[in-house]
């Protein structure tokens, strides 16, 4: 028998509100996600959206709480699945391509939460995300250094920023500008290819 919204557990009602958000938040500016959007979004009164969450604020920090463990589970199972760091990085950056292609929303509630003003909480999750990734990104640059598949020359903190910058760079003209997120893993490939060259051994 399916499941009817009144009757959901609590935790299934959480997930189903984040997922509302992050459907709203693909089409829209975060900033303008209201909770009576919310509720409308999902079919419910405001009342039974506040059943789960205090306010908006703790409904945002759970949404960035969503973001970051499964981000990381993509990601961190793609780099272990890897034969060695230099397919990590490569397997790392393509889960998070898709990643991106999967949730559009995300990457404009990251920017979202990182361009405001008032230092909330979320927008410490989202400072707090940015720099755990960086630093997995960072041991996988050093590995692949140490296995001799990356020229020694090459600055780690430089190669961190430009493999998430490039990252940042691609999603940004994906939503923004060219407005085809489907086909951002197809672009990505090519990033990629552009940036392993410039950070590999010459053989």
């Amino acid at each position: 028998m399916t499941m009817t919204r009144k009757k959901m557990p609590a935790e299934m009602r959480r997930s189903v509100t984040i997922e509302a958000v992050l459907d709203i938040a693909a089409r829209q500016n975060p900033r303008d996600i209201t909770t009576a959007a919310i509720a409308q979004h999902m079919n419910v009164t405001q009342g039974a959206l506040f059943r789960h969450f205090d306010n908006k604020e703790s409904l945002w920090q759970a949404v960035m709480e969503w973001i970051e463990v499964n981000l990381f589970k993509r990601v961190d199972q793609a780099a272990n699945e890897a034969p060695t760091p230099m397919a990590a990085l490569q397997a790392v950056y393509m889960a998070h391509i898709d990643f991106v292609r999967t949730h559009p929303g995300v990457p404009r509630i990251m920017f979202g939460e990182l361009q405001r003003s008032e230092n909330t909480k979320a927008k410490r999750q989202a400072g707090g995300l940015l720099k755990k990734y960086g630093a997995r990104v960072t041991t996988l640059i050093d590995a692949a250094r140490e296995k001799g598949e990356i020229d020694p020359a090459v600055d780690t903190a430089s190669a961190r920023i430009l493999f998430i910058g490039s990252i940042q760079a691609l999603v940004i003209q994906s939503l923004l500008v060219a407005k085809d997120i489907e086909n951002i893993s197809e672009k990505a490939a090519g990033v990629y290819d552009i940036y392993r060259r410039g950070i590999e051994v010459k053989r």
